[in-house]
């Protein structure tokens, strides 16, 4: 059985396996440009336009290097990923990878965690454009029912809050869910409150992806130009405001809080990595996907780190916990005017990156259907639209229906978490490819720089600088017991062992040094976040496991051609 679950696909197989039945169905007719465009939709949209303010609120303005460094780990995933773009050219993404690198029981595990990556959060975007919306349509004097623009959760909380506390005790938020409680329509005395907005711009979203790879390419550069001319304004146009000594301190809140931003931020990076879903509409994959990859991310960190700075250096850092940032510094320093605009662009950057994201689920499901792991019915591709019609549909009702009913707070750092484990798992693939000989039928490569001693020496540089500068990290150490010891610092001792197994593999195999630091530095920003999150996560993944038994293990092509 362990043979059968750990068996992998050949690249020669599933490119043969893509063109059985004269070929995918699916129309080839994006060229790098609209992979930029694509890549650029899905990285800049509900991040900078909402995250950043908190995690500036959080870090100060030091968090312009947070930026550099997650788009530093961020890079060498890309080149990973290019890497396998370029060699397995089909729209799994790293679930395909990994059945290459891993076998079937890896594929499916980071197959079900990309559900978290894009499903779960087109939620979160979902959500976040509701709050957009009807703010933009409060700008023009229309307004939107409270029980018809926001979870029931909030209304509670903010019934129980009074109950407890007391009305002066209330928030404006609290009291926006307050009335949405005593206003909402009842049904047998139960109140009737759910987003509809989120609901909506889902359905709209997933009949644009429905109806063509084309048509939604066309709509994501019209939205992407958009928002990219909005945010060159931002920063030209904020330069005239910055006042230097906003940037004093520069950390308030120290190194622990800029690392206390890490998912803020890291959200605002999630979405590079979806273009490599649409690698059977590519007119030249093995070209393309690889300088996309790049040239997206290189832009959009330019593009953050630049704006993280125009804003905490317009406003002081503590004013900056809003939901949205970039119109609030303008309505801050009296220019109205360009924060009205600014809120009308961020609806449509929001947007931009629900639809990439709505782009890339139902191809990860349409790539795990044809190798029988899920219902045949996921790879049925619309004889006019050639799209993935069934999975987009599917896709579509997974976000709408959670983004009508539940909190946003729930899902953020767990889309945090399916992405590190799918980055770490593709950069651990390279080293594979390298091993096994697969990286000879790469056209694009990682480049090679041999980690024989450099990752043994990094780790042995960084206990010593942990001896020398971290005393009040060991002492804090040396208070916990046991199991407070395994409940909260358990992912910080999983970090050391396997710096430690790497470096030990390093001097042995020679591994490649760029996707050791890809492993390290997503492993690394994985301890930042909560424990919660990851048991979370883990329960996600049994009952992913328990889907593939039930199922996929069962229909799997690969296993089934094996048994003959």
């Amino acid at each position: 059985m362990s043979h059968r679950l750990f068996r992998k696909k050949s690249v020669d197989q599933i490119l043969l396996d893509t063109q059985k039945e004269g070929g995918t169905g699916l129309a080839k007719v994006l060229g790098v440009t609209d992979l930029v465009s694509l890549g650029i939709a899905a990285i800049v949209g509900a991040g900078i336009f909402s995250t950043i303010g908190l995690a500036s609120y959080e870090g100060g303005p030091a968090v312009s290097l947070l930026f550099i460094f997650t788009a530093f780990a961020c890079v060498f995933t890309a080149l990973a990923y290019a890497q396998f773009a370029s060699t397995v050219p089909v729209s799994g993404s790293a679930y395909t990878y990994a059945y290459v690198a891993f076998g079937e029981l890896f594929a499916w595990i980071i197959g079900w965690a990309l559900v978290l990556e894009y499903a779960v959060s087109n939620t979160v975007i979902a959500i976040s454009w509701s709050q957009y919306f009807v703010s933009m349509l409060e700008g023009f004097g229309l307004h939107m029912p409270a029980w018809l623009s926001m979870a029931p959760g909030y209304a509670y909380d903010a019934v129980d809050k009074m109950n407890q506390h007391g009305m002066s005790s209330l928030t404006a938020i609290d009291q926006h869910g307050l009335a949405a409680f005593n206003s909402a329509p009842r049904i047998g005395g139960m109140p009737i409150i759910f987003d509809l907005p989120a609901g909506v711009i889902t359905f709209l979203v997933t009949w644009l992806v429905y109806i063509g790879i084309k048509e939604s390419q066309k709509a994501s550069m019209i939205m992407v130009m958009i928002k990219v001319g909005i945010i060159l304004a931002v920063i030209f146009g904020g330069i005239f405001y910055v006042k230097p000594e906003n940037w004093t301190p520069f950390a308030p809140n120290g190194l622990q809080g800029v690392l206390g931003s890490v998912a803020a931020v890291f959200f605002a990076f999630i979405g590079f990595d979806s273009i490599s879903t649409t690698a059977e509409e590519c007119k030249n994959p093995q070209r393309d996907l690889p300088k996309a990859m790049i040239y997206c991310l290189l832009i959009c960190t330019v593009l953050y780190v630049a704006i993280t700075l125009v804003l905490t250096g317009m406003v002081n850092y503590t004013e900056l916990n809003v939901k949205d940032p970039l119109a609030f510094v303008f309505k801050y320093v009296g220019f109205d005017h360009m924060a009205g605009v600014i809120s009308v662009t961020s609806v449509i950057a929001i947007t931009s990156a629900l639809l990439v994201y709505q782009l890339a689920q139902p191809r990860i499901w349409m790539t795990m259907s044809r190798d029988g792991l899920l219902w045949k019915k996921f790879a049925t591709i619309h004889p006019k639209y050639k799209t993935p019609s069934f999975a987009t549909i599917v896709t579509g009702l997974v976000v709408a229906i959670p983004s009508l009913f539940f909190k946003m707070d729930f899902f953020v750092d767990l889309t945090s978490v399916g992405t590190f484990f799918a980055f770490i798992l593709v950069c651990a693939g390279v080293l594979y490819m390298d091993y096994s000989g697969l990286s000879a039928k790469s056209k694009f490569k990682v480049p090679y720089i041999n980690g024989k001693y450099v990752v043994g020496a990094g780790l042995i540089i960084a206990i010593v600088l942990i001896g020398i500068y971290g005393k009040d990290t060991l002492n804090e150490w040396k208070k916990l017991s046991i199991l407070e010891i395994v409940e909260h610092k358990m992912l910080v001792i999983i970090f050391w062992l396997t710096w430690l197994g790497l470096s030990i593999y390093s001097f042995k195999m020679n591994f490649s040094l760029l996707p050791v630091i890809g492993i390290l530095i997503n492993l690394y920003l994985m301890t930042e976040l909560g424990a919660s999150n990851w048991i979370i996560f883990v329960i996600w993944l049994v009952l992913g496991l328990g889907v593939y038994f039930m199922y996929g293990y069962k229909h799997s092509k690969l296993n089934k051609s094996a048994a003959i």
